[in-house]
């Protein structure tokens, strides 16, 4: 069942999401060259905490960190450690807060140093793919008219979306219904309506979509070992445009 919910749960979900722009502002300036990951990790539960939220990953189902960073051709859920960035990489970095009873989940990636024009394509197609989708989360539309968009836009740039992981609802659990595919055909699913939250989040790679997940059981990688890029917001579905509740 899709929740839909009241303008004042909207708030508390936008409080937890307000906590995450402010873990990314202070993350992406201190993304450089020989940072350790796991010195992300810790900055980004000083913040949360210091913001009377909590981070929402750790313990998930086992899950060992606050955050998730992921290098490279890391996809999602790579553990943070005492690996250190380089100049050249690019690195996601997965932000889930709870405040009082609620959540919101967002993911931007970063390039460390100077990376490679593809590298930086790669980014800004991904990104772009996710407002792609934001614009189709509208009342009347469908749930893959989201799913749809994100695809197209993807692969006409010339790489493909993961699909082994998906989008999903978001509110009093981090994850609910509905599964928000990056790919699909338009005009399917349910009808979209004011007050569903939903977290959009299109993986896009540099070359196919097939992955695999690491020995720690976590870290999910592309299987060519290719880049991949993640962008997430957690949004608001409202009469006319979205809502985006992950932003400052």
């Amino acid at each position: 069942m899709i929740i839909l919910r009241s303008d004042e749960e909207i708030g508390r979900i936008r409080k937890a999401g307000l906590i995450i722009a402010l873990v990314f502002d202070k993350l992406k300036v201190r993304i450089k060259p020989g940072i350790e990951t796991e010195e992300l990790d810790r900055m980004a539960l000083e913040e949360i905490l210091k913001n009377k939220g909590l981070p929402a990953f750790k313990g998930y189902k086992g899950y060992p960190a606050n955050i998730c960073v992921s290098i490279n051709e890391g996809v999602v859920h790579g553990i943070p450690s005492k690996r250190k960035l380089k100049g050249g990489d690019i690195v996601s970095i997965d932000v889930g807060v709870r405040s009082g009873n609620y959540f919101a989940d967002a993911a931007i990636t970063v390039g460390v140093g100077d990376v490679s024009d593809e590298a930086r394509r790669l980014m800004k197609v991904t990104e772009d793919s996710l407002y792609r989708g934001i614009e189709n989360a509208r009342p009347g539309k469908r749930l893959s008219d989201i799913s749809a968009n994100i695809q197209e836009y993807a692969e006409t740039n010339g790489f493909s979306v993961v699909r082994s992981f998906v989008g999903h609802g978001i509110g009093e659990r981090i994850h609910e219904e509905p599964e928000i595919p990056n790919f699909g055909k338009p005009n399917k699913g349910p009808r979209l309506e004011s007050g569903m939250i939903l977290a959009i989040e299109p993986m896009v790679n540099e070359g196919g979509h097939e992955i695999e997940i690491l020995d720690d059981g976590w870290t999910a990688v592309t299987k060519d070992k290719k880049l991949s890029a993640h962008f997430e917001h957690t949004v608001a579905v409202r009469d006319g445009n979205a809502e985006i509740l992950t932003t400052l």
